[in-house]
């Protein structure tokens, strides 16, 4: 059964850790095409603060999920499965290795274990109920009611992810049952595909000190400009897309509530702290291969060749 499930191979681990550019070389080895697993580069105008891989970085290689959505459009967890599952079909039927690449463990997870997303019911009362409790209390005291009934969930889903939240108490008021114990269940599934799923790390002080040098860099590209020219085209702070890391910070200082040296510096803490969260999902996932960059002295044709002998052994390349 193992020989005829479809290939499929993950590159992911977390912010600014090196996921672009070596899962383009990883496709040029192997022949393939790559779907991101990212959240906020599907959004069209949202290049800088997104990281957004561009069409240099791409070296020809096929992407798919970028630059698809326009920031006022809603871009879940559901819809990604979707177009993610379609896409890999598409690049398997070209004879192609899909390529799944991106820190969004979640999207990762939906797409490995076909995870079910039926919902519950068609009452939406309570969850509107949670929405206005967020206006008028805030997303904190959402959070301190998900801490209540589902610990694990809380500690996973940020607090300013309030759709996330919502949908975690909703669940929970719906069926009795904590969201993390169904996806704990749902992730026992076995996968549809035959896959190898990478997580490229490194040590924690050089993570920490790329991800404050790409946040200076993305001021000195522009950031702050293209956050207003968002904001001037009608995005504002409730939209999906504006919650992103990047975004909500320069949209508080666009909005006077700190100076911009304060926004700076609590976007590289808060995407410390997610990356510090992204690591945390990965080491819960099951048959995860660690990449650990130190152990190949920084050396990317190592760290590839190593890639490609594992995948070979797994029967996804010809070893």
């Amino acid at each position: 059964m193992e020989q005829k499930k479809l290939p499929l191979v993950i590159v992911t681990g977390p912010t600014a850790v090196g996921k672009t550019s070596l899962s383009v070389e990883l496709a040029k080895h192997i022949g393939g095409e790559i779907v991101s697993a990212d959240s906020m580069q599907v959004y069209r105008g949202m290049d800088i603060g997104s990281a957004k891989v561009t069409k240099e970085e791409m070296q020809g290689i096929p992407h798919y999920l970028i630059d698809e959505f326009d920031p006022s459009e809603e871009f879940h967890v559901v819809r990604f499965q979707e177009l993610a599952k379609q896409y890999i079909r598409e690049i398997h039927s070209r004879g192609k290795i899909p390529l799944l690449v991106g820190g969004t463990g979640f999207y990762i997870q939906a797409v490995l274990y076909d995870i079910d997303f039926t919902e519950n019911g068609e009452d939406s009362s309570y969850r509107e109920s949670l929405q206005r409790l967020a206006k008028t209390e805030g997303a904190e005291k959402l959070h301190e009611m998900l801490r209540e009934a589902d610990p694990v969930s809380a500690e996973m889903i940020h607090a300013n992810n309030v759709k996330r939240v919502i949908r975690a108490l909703e669940f929970y008021h719906e069926t009795g049952q904590r969201i993390s114990e169904h996806n704990e269940a749902e992730r026992q599934k076995e996968s549809p595909y035959n896959f190898v799923y990478f997580v490229l790390n490194d040590e924690r002080e050089r993570l920490y000190r790329n991800i404050n040098l790409r946040v200076d860099a993305m001021m000195e590209q522009g950031l702050l400009d293209e956050v207003r020219a968002l904001k001037a085209a009608g995005c504002t702070r409730e939209m999906v897309s504006m919650q992103g890391l990047g975004y909500k910070e320069v949209l508080d200082y666009l909005a006077g509530e700190y100076p911009l040296e304060e926004a700076v510096r609590v976007l590289k803490r808060d995407t410390r702290h997610f990356a510090k969260r992204q690591l945390t999902w990965f080491r819960r996932e099951r048959d995860v291969i660690w990449v650990d960059k130190g152990q190949f002295a920084y050396d990317s044709e190592r760290i590839l060749g190593y890639m490609e002998d594992v995948l070979g052994q797994k029967g996804i390349v010809q070893g």
